[in-house]
């Protein structure tokens, strides 16, 4: 663990970030992450077209994501971003019926490449953004991850966002259910007083 380094979702890291996307299959269906952000005509089109969407966010700073790297290859990443950027979440309705208020950042996403899944990478991605979003001055931030009661019930490959207890592992509490198998975990982060 101590040659991994992260690294901020960027024009100048996209083609690591992209290669870390082809090893596993464009992530969820061809996804390319852009499952939460806006919808728009560009979105869901074809694997080629979330390719273009996502790189097009990423250049218009709309797109945000701590990627890990060991050595010069980008090994896993966590999707981070304010409502605005990431307005599509799962059981949206249910969220927005029981929210007090929006949070400052979302997590949405946390992907490991096969192979070197239960190393603790998705940790360190988690932990990355949260670095990220510190240096950008902090704020409330949410995750929501598939609550599996202490047991892992699914395939990782299933679990898009990691589990509660990771979260909880990272600081942060559980707020509330969102769906059947998601909850909304909370944690806020003082603004980063580094570099």
């Amino acid at each position: 663990m101590a040659d991994l380094v992260i690294k901020a979702l960027t024009e100048e890291t996209f083609e690591d970030f992209a290669a870390l996307n082809e090893r596993s299959g464009g992530m969820f269906a061809g996804c390319w992450c852009t499952k939460f952000h806006p919808d728009c005509a560009e979105k869901d089109q074809s694997v080629e077209g979330n390719r273009a969407f996502k790189r097009r966010l990423v250049a218009d700073g709309l797109a945000h994501a701590a990627l890990v790297y060991d050595g010069d290859r980008a090994v896993a990443w966590a999707q981070y971003g304010s409502p605005e950027e990431l307005p599509s979440i799962h059981h949206r309705k249910e969220y927005l019926a029981t929210a007090e208020r929006l949070p400052d950042y979302r997590v949405t996403c946390i992907q490991v490449e096969r192979g070197r899944r239960g190393q603790g990478l998705a940790a360190m991605a988690l932990r990355g953004a949260l670095e990220l979003i510190a240096r950008a001055g902090g704020g409330l931030v949410e995750g929501y991850p598939h609550d599996t009661g202490g047991v892992r019930k699914k395939n990782s490959s299933f679990l898009y966002n990691g589990t509660r207890t990771l979260y909880e592992r990272e600081g942060f509490v559980y707020d509330r259910p969102k769906g059947l198998v998601n909850c909304v975990m909370v944690r806020e982060v003082a603004p980063s007083t580094g570099d």
